[in-house]
């Protein structure tokens, strides 16, 4: 695995996510409650912090460039910037809505589901990280690099975009994690927008990788084996 010396941008950085960050997705979580008696969402919370957290701490000793390019946030392409935009609205409504549904009491989910859920939440974030491990290039925006090479081990020889089948699994489970029903139907949207980020991170990787257009001969699915 390829490293490099820790610099002070990326402490800053990371320091800057983790301090305002967290802050920020416990309150949009836990204030539409309207309680601090809100145990789903304080177990939400632990269920995908911790691994967060470890995870930041493990590329900070393995492999500081892959979390540098985690950290970039500028699309270049005009499409991802639209999907990114709606993926916004979705985050909002699919994590504001559990609070609110807690406090009115549209939801009655029973506390084993949303345990349950809490363990689907972890799951999906455990197969982020493993891809994480896997693909050293794997930046948050939609971009090729010069050296970059295409991965076709561990989770890339089953779905040619593990990442994103991690992300749906650990968001579609979030409503019930958090006692929520209603939230479910703003959580699948992840789902066609998933859809068409994938769709357009295929192009650039055709038009920008040597060897992707073989590499996808040979793993037929995107998301789900079987399906697409």
């Amino acid at each position: 695995m390829k490293t490099t010396p820790i610099s002070p941008k990326l402490l800053i950085g990371v320091a800057l996510r983790i301090g305002l960050g967290i802050p920020f997705i416990a309150l949009i979580i836990i204030l539409p409650a309207g309680t601090w008696n809100y145990w789903q969402g304080w177990l939400y919370l632990v269920t995908l912090l911790l691994p967060m957290l470890g995870s930041t701490v493990y590329l900070f000793r393995n492999d500081p460039a892959l979390l540098e390019r985690r950290m970039r946030m500028r699309e270049k392409e005009s499409a991802q910037q639209k999907i990114i935009g709606f993926l916004g609205i979705y985050f909002l409504l699919a994590f504001t809505l559990p609070g609110f549904d807690v406090r009115l009491g549209w939801s009655n989910v029973p506390a084993w589901a949303s345990i349950l859920a809490d363990g689907l939440v972890f799951a999906g974030y455990m197969i982020t990280f493993w891809v994480l491990t896997v693909n050293s290039f794997l930046s948050r925006t939609v971009e090729v690099e010069a050296e970059q090479k295409v991965v076709s081990t561990g989770p890339y020889a089953i779905v040619r975009h593990p990442m994103y089948f991690g992300v749906a699994l650990l968001y579609i489970a979030s409503p019930l994690a958090l006692g929520s029903y209603w939230a479910i139907l703003p959580a699948l949207m992840i789902i066609p927008l998933l859809g068409a980020r994938i769709r357009n991170e295929e192009e650039v990787l055709l038009r920008e990788l040597s060897g992707y257009a073989k590499y996808r001969q040979k793993v037929k699915y995107r998301l789900l084996p079987g399906i697409w």
